[in-house]
């Protein structure tokens, strides 16, 4: 029988559910919920109260009830007659309050560091759970005692949070017989176990779990763990991989926080035909990434700074300040952007230009690695500007031809979403009907080759505001674009979920002799998207589209005071982020810093204008 020894933490997880009269939860910068405590507790109650072990326990625990012979180093910790027992005090307390579906986790400031002693007696594994703080240290002593002890194996569950780029972890995972994560890897594995939010996957094969419907307080912590203990636990067994990935779907769907199940009790549970493996499909692969980023970009608190302008414009706004328009200007403009402190509080997602994307920031790495490197997607203006439509003075945004191509090289340069735009003047003959479904037709045909190029698609229909129109008309033929372009979006089956919508705010235009104020624009704009966007798209992001700084802002804090909305709301600016940072900058580097800060001011402004008030 084999001897595994754990290397992990041991948590006390407090689970508290609250009741659902008041929501106090808000979103920090990490898309974490969290509890806000300034709320009177006399109407805000527990009704329940769950206490366990978890982190390595809950690895100890599915070992041992698979029959194997486990123990977690460094600890007194046993599994024994279905009781966790632990004398150590040195335990990490952890409060996980539940409301509905969301979940906030209280852990203390100073975590415990995972040690071990090197065992008494040989191992045949060391398994290194998901609840393992590895530092540099532990990973050099963890392979210094395999290279003592040939006939040790070591297990890695690589997790979300762990630091997969640093070397000391790249080492462990080439030393590693089997891998195991929740997470991106930047290197090949060859035994490589991926658990994901829907399924679990292992040698070309996966199986689908779910928890959606259950009431026992199940969070991803303890049911990675779950997952991650079973199939390597099934592994070790000798039980081939279709039978380690039903053992571990089985266990996960049949545990409850206290407890997990026996290896006889799965055993007779796949024999079940419900339980089937599936073959890996790497086109619903990047429909999950693409549906899961798109979340990511939309998610609460933050925006997307657009830094795609194309070369025409970005010459108009270098001319107008007699900024040379040379490639090292435009580099150190949009550094200024990048290099802001805290970006990544503000913004999920930064739109590129093709030349920024192939430039480099201070320290040598490319753009695009430089910000997925701070948390934020990068993504790529895709389109080619636009082109007159024959026998028309209106308009066509072309880029079709070799735009699948094109997007593959930008995905294996690491961008992750891109974005369209097609533009609608109002006059007195336009938009016509002919040139609104054209472009939704253009527009739908590039989201669904961003989708399987596992792209992220913003489609960006532009009622431009440089006009002499009244709100009235701009409700009407915002309205009109939009459902033309949602029916070319359903006739392309193009996923909504994975799909954003980026759009003009309905305002009169700029020329016009009355001008829209804040209610106004927050109410017409909040009613023509409830009318016209469908509720399962991922969200809905605002262009600031020639507005001024503050008009923006203004405009989009009364757009969110007319929500709530079905799916999340918030901006895609550029020039009303940029501005006030160029007037600073001159074209002058020795002003790099104050540009920073008339950029941030603009970025807190505009998060905070996502708060209804």
């Amino acid at each position: 029988m084999s001897n595994i020894l754990i290397v992990g933490n041991i948590t006390k997880d407090v689970y508290l559910r609250l009741d659902n009269r008041q929501n106090k939860f808000e979103t920090d910068q990490n898309d974490i919920k969290w509890l806000d405590f300034a709320f009177d507790g006399s109407t805000h109650k527990y009704y329940n109260r769950v206490s366990i072990f978890g982190g390595a326990s809950i690895s100890l625990e599915v070992l041992t009830r698979f029959g194997l012979t486990a123990e977690i180093a460094n600890t007194s910790a046993k599994f024994l007659d279905g009781q966790f027992i632990v004398k150590d005090t040195n335990i990490v307390y952890r409060y996980i309050l539940c409301q509905d579906r969301h979940v906030s986790y209280l852990s203390p400031s100073n975590y415990k560091q995972t040690t071990w002693e090197i065992p008494k007696e040989s191992v045949d594994w060391i398994y290194a759970d998901r609840s393992a703080s590895i530092s540099p240290k532990l990973a050099e002593e963890l392979i210094e005692y395999l290279n003592l002890n040939h006939q040790s194996k070591l297990a890695l569950f690589v997790g979300k949070y762990s630091n997969v780029n640093a070397n000391h972890m790249r080492e462990l995972i080439n030393r590693a017989s089997i891998v195991i994560t929740d997470t991106k890897l930047n290197q090949n594995v060859e035994n490589l176990v991926v658990i994901t939010p829907h399924h679990i996957e292992y040698m070309g094969k996966r199986v689908r779990w779910q928890l959606e419907d259950r009431q026992d307080l199940m969070t991803h912590l303890s049911s990675h763990l779950t997952i991650g203990a079973s199939v390597f636990g099934a592994l070790v067994l000798g039980k081939d991989v279709d039978e380690a990935l039903l053992l571990a779907r089985a266990n996960i769907e049949r545990s409850i926080l206290s407890s997990s199940s026996n290896i006889s009790t799965l055993e007779e549970e796949i024999s079940d035909d419900f339980y089937r493996v599936e073959k890996h499909n790497p086109k619903e692969d990047k429909m999950l990434e693409v549906e899961s980023n798109a979340k990511r970009l939309v998610s609460e608190g933050r925006g997307i700074l657009a830094a795609d302008e194309s070369g025409g414009s970005i010459h108009k706004k270098f001319e107008g300040m007699n900024i040379p328009d040379d490639e090292q200007h435009r580099r150190d403009y949009r550094n200024l952007f990048f290099t802001t402190p805290d970006l990544e509080k503000f913004v999920n997602g930064v739109i590129l230009f093709d030349e920024t994307a192939r430039q480099q920031s201070d320290d040598g790495r490319d753009f695009v690695t430089f910000l997925a490197d701070k948390g934020i997607l990068p993504g790529i203006k895709v389109d080619q500007g636009l082109e007159p439509i024959d026998g028309t003075d209106e308009k066509y945004t072309k880029g079709l031809d070799g735009l699948s191509d094109r997007l593959a090289e930008y995905y294996q340069m690491g961008a992750r979403f891109a974005k369209w735009r097609a533009a609608f003047e109002i006059t007195d003959h336009s938009p016509s009907q002919m040139a609104i479904r054209k472009n939704a037709e253009i527009l739908a045909q590039y989201a669904l080759d961003c989708q399987n190029a596992g792209i992220v698609p913003i489609v960006e229909p532009e009622l431009v505001y440089d006009g002499d129109y009244p709100i009235e008309k701009n409700i009407e033929f915002t309205g009109q674009i939009l459902d033309a372009l949602f029916e070319e979006l359903k006739n392309k089956n193009v996923s909504l979920p994975g799909c954003i919508l980026k759009v003009n705010m309905v305002l009169a235009g700029k020329r016009y002799h009355t001008q829209s104020t804040p209610a106004e624009v927050g109410k017409a704009t909040a009613d023509v998207l409830k009318a016209h966007v469908p509720s399962n798209l991922a969200g809905v992001v605002f262009l600031s589209g020639g507005q001024s700084v503050t008009q923006a802002t203004d405009n989009l804090q009364e757009v969110t005071n007319n929500g709530p909305f079905p799916w999340p709301v918030t901006f895609s600016f550029a020039r009303a982020l940029q501005d006030p940072a160029l007037n600073a900058w001159k074209g002058n580097n020795e002003n790099a810093d104050a540009a920073r800060a008339g950029f941030r001011e603009r970025l807190v402004a505009n998060c905070e204008a996502l708060k209804r008030k």
